[in-house]
Parts: structure tokens; sequence; C-alpha cells
């Protein structure tokens, strides 16, 4: 895999096909990106002093992070949801992003280890094997933080968690706002 030397949000802005048949395409950046173009075209010019190195670029849609107001009513959700089972709010919190969330890995840890003296805050345990080596090792899988999340993920946790909020005749909000709420975190910037 590549290493990443830089990303920028930007629009295509032509798209040509050269006398060799190579296409070539141009792009536009906002001029709030120009520090990080300038940033990766240094990194681009310092790569190409080391004979036939390659770029290789990777797009993706541009979707916003999560608003804070998305946060908020996924937090006043969970509060909620864990005074109704009489739980805490942290173990509430895990298991809607866990069952909700965007799963980003699996990993495999020695049984020993848990995931969360591993740094990782939100994972499921698959299953315990013994690898190849004779070590007993669990396997998780692995669900991105919240404030990770983009508003499409979000959307789904948030709709999830109200689901789950209705099911234990907590009052939320109607359809209706939250369709109307979902809009706002799609077209809001933070």
């Amino acid at each position: 895999m590549a290493d990443t030397i830089g990303t920028i949000e930007c629009k295509i802005e032509n798209c040509l096909t050269d006398r060799d048949g190579s296409l070539v395409m141009l792009l536009r950046a906002n001029s709030r990106e120009k520090r990080s173009v300038e940033q990766i075209l240094d990194a681009m010019r310092s790569g190409q002093t080391e004979p036939n190195k390659r770029l290789t670029a990777q797009f993706a849609w541009h979707r916003e992070k999560r608003s804070l107001n998305a946060n908020a009513y996924f937090h006043v959700l969970v509060g909620k949801i864990a005074k109704a089972i009489d739980s805490g709010e942290e173990e509430v919190k895990k298991h809607l992003v866990v069952d909700y969330g965007m799963q980003v890995a699996i990993i495999a840890l020695p049984c020993e280890v848990t995931p969360q003296s591993a740094g990782i805050a939100y994972a499921r345990w698959l299953n315990d094997f013994t690898s190849p080596k004779g070590i007993k090792c669990a396997q998780y899988a692995v669900y991105k933080p919240t404030h990770t999340l983009d508003t499409a993920e979000m959307a789904r946790l948030i709709d999830g968690t109200v689901s789950e909020a209705q099911q234990l005749g907590i009052e939320t909000k109607t359809p209706a706002e939250l369709e109307q709420i979902k809009q706002l975190w799609v077209n809001q910037k933070e």
C-alpha cells in the first residue's frame, strides 16, 4: 500500500486525452486548500528524484464530518437509554456504536490483550482461535469512534439509537423532525 502524501478537497475542472492517448486531468482546489496543495507538490517533487517512482491517485466522494448537534442528540439519547435500563452511559454508547456504527477492521489479539488495553474503544469479540505458532488469540471487529464519523455514518448510528430508545418507550423526535435535522447535518459544515 502506498504512503499517503496528502489529501485535498477538489473538483474535476477538465479531462482531456493527450496525443499519445494518455488521460490528462485538471483538478481545481479551493484557495483554502492552497497550503495542502503546496505541501503535496513539494512531496511529489522530492519523490521525483528517485528513478521510476510513480504516484497512485485515489479519489473518493467528499462527505462532511458529523455535526456537533448530531453528536449532541446522540449523547442525549445515550443518557436516556442508560437511565431507562439502569446502566452506565459509556457502556450504552459502546453497545450502540458496535451495533450501528461503522466497522473498519477485523483484528486478532493475543487473548491476554484486550482491545481497551490496546487503545481500541469500540470492538466486538468474534471468536477465539489458536494461531499457527500456538498462540491463543481472539478476533475482534473494530469500529470507528463517533468523532470520526461522517454525516451518513452518524445518521445510521442515530437511526439505530432512536429505534432502541423507542423500543424502551423513550420519547424521541418524530420521523419528520429527524429527517429535517439530518438535512441540516448533511448541509452544515463544522
